[in-house]
């Protein structure tokens, strides 16, 4: 708790222009980041050359000049992270897929987020069309999946993000996968 604490103090502090306090926040959530980098990049293929390092890296480059972003807390930082992440790891899929000798797709768990069946993988580009259709017909769905898979918030941290009940999350993140599972079977 003293660590979000902290976390979340020094995103306001980098909001008012305190390039500092960027300097200052990259160690404290550095490893939760890699740590979901390396969770996506367990559930692929094994024919991969992504490391999980690299991704985290790629999304601070794309985090740092974001020093002008109205920051409110741990649980928003996470959710962009995730954001960036998922676009990195559908750039690279998509790299892969028309790579000039043929490169596999990049495969991930939709359940791992949640634990249910680590052994089921979809095609990441398929997913990421599937999420796209699910936020032009719910947009809040497709945050709740965005935030809890790729950014592997909890469900109340997701709640927090999106300013919801925890009751909608669950409900939203209960059909969201099912609706995914009809959309990518």
């Amino acid at each position: 708790m003293q660590t979000e604490h902290a976390i979340t103090q020094l995103l306001v502090k980098w909001s008012a222009g305190d390039k500092a306090a960027f300097d200052e926040l990259v160690p404290l959530v550095y490893e939760d980041l890699r740590r979901h980098a390396q969770h996506f990049l367990r559930q692929r293929s094994s024919n991969h050359t992504l490391q999980a390092t690299a991704l985290v890296h790629e999304a601070y480059l794309r985090l740092a000049p974001r020093q002008n972003t109205n920051w409110q807390n741990r649980a928003q930082f996470f959710g962009l992270a995730a954001k960036i992440m998922r676009d990195l790891l559908v750039d690279y899929a998509r790299s892969q897929r028309t790579a000039k000798r043929g490169g596999s797709q990049l495969r991930l768990s939709l359940s791992a987020a949640d634990r249910i069946n680590n052994e089921s993988t979809i095609d990441l580009l398929a997913l990421d069309l599937a999420l796209k259709e699910l936020a032009i017909s719910n947009p809040q769905y497709g945050q709740i999946v965005e935030l809890r898979y790729f950014g592997g918030l909890t469900i109340e941290e997701t709640a927090a993000v999106l300013d919801i009940s925890h009751t909608t999350v669950e409900r939203g993140w209960k059909f969201a996968r099912a609706w995914l599972r009809v959309q990518l079977s």
